[in-house]
């Protein structure tokens, strides 16, 4: 599998024919300014939870693409009052086939609130299986016992995982967070973006060293084999 990083949140990633585009907030970034949103290509977006920085460009892309809109109820009833019609409501525990690859929705312990002010549902991270393999979204989430689910439902090839601290886990507790999902290989993503969750990059990698992991903190436009 193919992932390509797009700063904060979001990153896409190329399975069994399918781009699956996760949390778009691109056009805000200052990190991202680089990366042009209309050489992007989706076939499927999905959306962990409301807040403007994983939804900013989601409807953009979802119009610009006419990808497939995965999201929780509430963002699904969002998502239609601004015109996007492409859409599959999901919720926490649900899973679903999309033939090429199937989805399995997980807990996430977080918060969610749109943009406009009203409630965004449930935060959720996401299981992706295809017949080339799987990874785990997590989402903005803390370090939760319900990881531990994880392993119970796919052998990961890779997890993405939030390590900037403050408004979600940090890297100390994405080195355990590795431990229960039992994966070896971890894409680090919610970092750097704003003053409140810059990290140091070469600690974070040696505390997932010394577990045994490797922590891949991608270059914002850069594809990488995972």
């Amino acid at each position: 599998m193919q992932l390509t990083y797009f700063g904060h949140s979001c990153f896409q990633v190329k399975t069994y024919g399918k781009k699956l585009l996760f949390d778009p907030f691109i056009s805000p970034n200052e990190l991202a300014k680089h990366i042009d949103i209309n050489s992007i290509e989706a076939d499927y977006i999905f959306i962990s939870h409301g807040h403007f920085d994983h939804i900013a460009d989601a409807v953009t892309l979802a119009q610009a693409t006419g990808a497939k809109v995965v999201c929780s109820w509430e963002i699904y009833e969002w998502m239609g009052k601004q015109k996007v019609t492409n859409l599959h409501p999901m919720n926490t525990g649900g899973h679903w086939n999309f033939d090429a690859f199937t989805v399995r929705c997980t807990a996430a312990q977080h918060s969610s609130g749109l943009p406009d002010g009203s409630y965004g549902g449930n935060p959720m991270g996401f299981i992706i299986t295809s017949p080339e393999g799987s990874f785990y979204y997590s989402g903005d989430t803390a370090l939760t016992l319900d990881m531990q689910l994880i392993p119970k439902w796919a052998k990961l090839n890779f997890a993405v995982l939030p390590v900037g601290d403050n408004f979600t886990m940090g890297y100390e507790d994405a080195v355990d967070a590795a431990g229960m999902i039992d994966c070896k290989t971890i894409v680090g993503v919610h970092f750097d973006t704003f003053g409140f969750i810059k990290i140091d990059h070469p600690k974070a990698k040696q505390a997932f060293e010394n577990k045994g992991c490797r922590l891949i903190l991608p270059e914002i436009g850069q594809p990488i084999s995972v």
